[in-house]
């Protein structure tokens, strides 16, 4: 790789993500970066504080590769957005639905970080979520009663398992403490749902809680959300519709709807658990949620277009050259 094709930025790497795991690949990637590109540096924080604090005091729109999930990006976004940063993703936690979104799942960490560096950004949406004590940001998705229960199990589940399975095992965890809440949910200014709710979700990615099809029809470019209510559900029903729901077979009436948004408001009786890219808030009983259209850029992002193919996978073909230095690259030769 040649002096003038050196991507400037910084990597910052969550010790955390995927349960510690991901610490092991910081002598790797500091091998590969000083190897491949010498002038990016590699920052390990010891907490959220002085990651974002690191960030805060970057250069506007800086190129910030994180190396975690989607819970490691949504903690960093009050610095990104504040700064304008370009955000690169390695995905190396429990919930990788941003990278899924944009076909980079699948990449080995080192082409991973080799396209988090060179790719073009592009926007993608944000939500934006309002309480009556704090305003958050969220990339992949929002859950509510019931699905906040379980993105807490995915949390809490065993490293082995994975998507489907992770996610089932976290509702039978959750399952013995199902409860139904009174709620009003208005989305684009109409009353859509007043009565017993199972749970209320909030997708910007088609995949929620590490790879189930919760939203198949959403797209994280596409300036909407979609949201997902489920009724009133009896006990023995839930199980067999969280099956569907792994499946991406549950959009059916007349419980289960599903709404393209761009604005909504819940208020329940009583509070309830919410979680934003599998991170846990304090319960409320009333939030509204909006779009924030191109509200974040992202590397990689720029080859979504308009709408995002079911089959777009980032080929590693593509960014081998990147990695080996054995001939020209489909990539820029900078970051920007």
């Amino acid at each position: 790789m040649s002096a003038t094709s050196q991507p400037s930025g910084v990597v910052l790497l969550n010790p955390h993500a995927n349960g510690g795991k991901a610490l092991a690949l910081r002598r790797p990637i500091e091998a590969w970066l000083a190897r491949n590109s010498p002038g990016v540096s590699l920052l390990v924080p010891d907490g959220i504080d002085q990651a974002l604090a690191t960030l805060a005091i970057l250069a506007a729109r800086s190129r910030v590769v994180l190396v975690g999930g989607d819970g490691t990006l949504n903690r960093m976004l009050p610095a990104i957005l504040r700064c304008g940063h370009r955000i690169g993703l390695v995905p190396a936690g429990k919930r990788n639905d941003t990278a899924r979104a944009i076909g980079i799942d699948t990449l080995q960490w080192p082409e991973a970080l080799a396209y988090a560096l060179h790719a073009p950004t592009g926007p993608v949406d944000l939500g934006q979520l309002d309480t009556e004590t704090e305003t958050r940001h969220f990339i992949s998705g929002l859950s509510a009663g019931f699905d906040a229960h379980i993105a807490r199990g995915v949390t809490d589940a065993p490293l082995w398992l994975r998507g489907a399975p992770r996610y089932l095992w976290a509702g039978a965890q959750a399952w013995p403490g199902l409860h139904l809440r009174e709620l009003r949910v208005w989305i684009n200014g109409q009353l859509e749902h007043d009565g017993n709710t199972l749970m209320v979700s909030v997708h910007n990615t088609a995949s929620s809680h590490g790879g189930v099809p919760a939203a198949p029809g959403a797209r994280i470019n596409d300036h909407r959300l979609d949201t997902l209510v489920v009724g009133s559900v009896g006990r023995l029903g839930v199980l067999p519709l969280m099956w569907r729901v792994a499946r991406g077979r549950h959009v059916r009436p007349p419980r289960v709807s599903l709404h393209g948004t761009r604005k909504m408001l819940v208020d329940a009786t009583e509070p309830m658990s919410v979680v934003i890219d599998g991170e846990a808030l304090a319960p409320v009983a009333r939030f509204s949620v909006h779009v924030l259209t191109r509200g974040l850029h992202l590397a990689g992002a720029h080859m979504l277009g308009e709408q995002l193919a079911d089959s777009h996978i980032v080929n590693p073909a593509v960014v081998s050259t990147i990695i080996e230095g054995d001939g020209p690259s489909t990539l820029p030769p900078a970051a920007t």
